[in-house]
This record gives C-alpha cells, structure tokens and sequence, in this order.
C-alpha cells in the first residue's frame, strides 16, 4: 500500500551520469489543499461511528454475534480516521512537528485502522453468508466465542501489519529541504533491505487486504443471493441488504486507489500526474470512513427507530413531529438463525 505521506523527495531521473530530484511540489501542494477535507472526514466519522456505539451501548446487547463485528467495525474505523488531523497538518506545513515518536504512532494507526476496517467488513459479510445460507446449523457456530476469537484473529493479524511501519517509519530532513518528513526511511536501515521489504509490504497489503476479501466477498454474496432468490423469502433480502450496500461502497471507494497504485509510471512526468491521482483517489477512499455510519443510522430501520429514539429524549419537543416505535425486538442484526429472524 501506498505511504499515507506523499512527501517522497527522493525520487529520481536519469539524466546522463547525473540524477536531478523530480520536483513534485505542485502535486503536494494540491495535496496539502485536499487534504483540508480531513478534518471535516475526521469529525464527521467521530460524529457518525460515534452514533452508532452509542446506538449499540443504549439498546443493543453484545450477545449477538453481528452487534459485536459492528461494534468492532466502528472502532477500527475511528482508530483510522484519527490519523487524518495529522495527516492534515502534516501535508499543509510540508513538515512533521510532532516528532519521531508520534511520527511512527499515526503511521502504524493508519495500517491498523486500515486492515482491521476491510477485515472486519470480510467478516461481517461471511458471518451473514453463515446465517443465510446455512441458517440452520450455523446457530452452532454463530456465538459470542465465535465472535470473541474470530476478532481477536482480525486485531492480531492488523496489530501485525503494525510491525513494518513501527520498523522502517521515521523522521527524517532531506538535503534539499530543512523540513521534517515523516516517511519511509529512503536508504538502507542496518540488516533491512528497504527495497525487499517494500516489495513484500505491497504484495501482501494488494493480496491480503485486498484481493482476499474482494475474493470472499463475491463468493459469498453469490451464495447469499442463490438462497435469497431460491427462498423467495423477502425479509432475507432485507437482512442483507445493509451489509451488501456498505461492502459494495467499500469497494467503489478502494478501488480507484488500488488501481492507481498497481500503474507503473516511468520519468518525472508519469510520476507527478500519479502524485495528482493518488491525491484524488485516496480522499475517495477516505470518504468510505464517513458515509458507512449513515447506512448504519438510516438504512437499518432498528438503527433509524433508535436514533429516533435519542432525538426525542434529547429534545422532548420533536416527540409532536417524529413517530417511534417502541417494538424494536425484531432486529435486522439478530443472530438467530432462523428464517423468521432473518
């Protein structure tokens, strides 16, 4: 995967026997402009994932298996949008001011955010894959040690993908430049071989956190979309349709910056114009982070009941103006298997 930082100085062109720095300053400067759209992702994400923890705190138990892969969802999505703050100021300054420590803190944030996000989304979509289309015996499996072990597995593996960014992630001032960059190391760290280790951070970022979950999330919604239509059961369809829409956003927001990063570019031109899509691409992939708590919020109809719910008892006066139902017993999100629960 691609540095969160797009302060890569160190880029260069042959040019005879000499090599002459790619001046990417025109593309970090329309960089450090977009990235003012941090801080308005960050509080909107803390608004919205916000909501849906206290949603789940106030009216849910976490008894079932799905309330508590939403729980963590939100969690590792907060963990990664509270690297943008300083991500933004980073690339507004052109210059790292919270020093080394912080430097490797928000950079191993954002892989832990980051891979914990789309793992937890891979679950989710299993998990429904399991009550859908083996409704009657996954009751066995889909449980709270079901769900404490199979979390446990997505924070070890993130909390692993932590390792080389703690390693390699430094500050560091270029000779060109007296500012402080937060990046990769750009040279050799004694007994690491940089350009190895790049190479194997990116296959396995692209392999695992990636084209897996995209694997698994089509096999799966295959399956579920079989059974849906071959049952004919309609509140089925209305159980998964939630999830479908946020992986399905998921992917139309990560793609574009996959896809950015699989191009190979050649000479400083080709780099500068990536510089510019890689900007683009990675704000629409932020975007993901803000928008999926409102599908949690409004498109669920429980999540909209109980959002209801706070606005009235936070404000008595909208009680004349919104109706709220007192029967939320019958939740989208259960995880009884059974084909009336679902």
């Amino acid at each position: 995967m691609e540095p969160a930082f797009d302060y890569n100085y160190s880029i260069y062109n042959d040019s005879d026997d000499d090599f002459a720095p790619c001046d990417r300053n025109k593309d970090n400067i329309f960089g450090a402009q977009l990235s003012i759209l941090y801080y308005f992702m960050f509080l909107f994400s803390l608004c919205g994932n916000g909501l849906v923890l206290v949603i789940i705190h106030r009216f849910e138990k976490l008894t079932t298996v799905t309330n508590i892969l939403l729980l963590n969802l939100s969690l590792s999505s907060l963990i990664f949008m509270s690297s943008l703050p300083f991500m933004g100021v980073y690339m507004q300054l052109s210059s790292w001011i919270f020093g080394k420590a912080m430097c490797k803190i928000v950079y191993s944030v954002y892989f832990l955010g980051f891979s914990s996000s789309i793992l937890f989304l891979t679950l989710l979509t299993f998990d429904r894959h399991l009550a859908v289309v083996y409704s009657l015996g996954a009751s066995r499996v889909r449980n709270q040690g079901y769900a404490a072990i199979s979390c446990a597995v997505v924070w070890l593996i993130s909390s692993l993908a932590c390792i080389r960014p703690m390693i390699v992630v430094t500050t560091f001032s270029h000779y060109s430049s007296n500012n402080t960059h937060c990046d990769e190391f750009p040279g050799d760290l004694p007994n690491i071989n940089m350009e190895h280790l790049m190479k194997a951070q990116f296959y396995i970022q692209l392999f695992l956190f990636y084209i897996f979950p995209l694997v698994v999330i089509i096999y799966c919604y295959l399956r579920i979309t079989i059974t849906v239509l071959s049952s004919r059961i309609v509140t089925k369809f209305k159980t998964v349709r939630l999830i479908f829409i946020i992986v399905l956003l998921f992917f139309l927001c990560w793609t574009p910056f996959n896809v950015v990063l699989l191009m190979s570019v050649e000479g400083c031109a080709q780099i500068q114009r990536r510089g510019y899509a890689l900007h683009i691409t990675r704000n629409i992939a932020y975007i993901y982070f803000c928008v999926s708590p409102i599908f949690y919020t409004f498109v669920g109809k429980k999540f909209q009941n109980y959002f209801r719910q706070i606005l009235v008892t936070r404000f008595p006066r909208l009680k004349r103006h919104i109706s709220v139902s007192q029967n939320s017993s019958k939740n989208y999100v259960s995880t009884k298997t059974t084909p009336n629960d679902l």
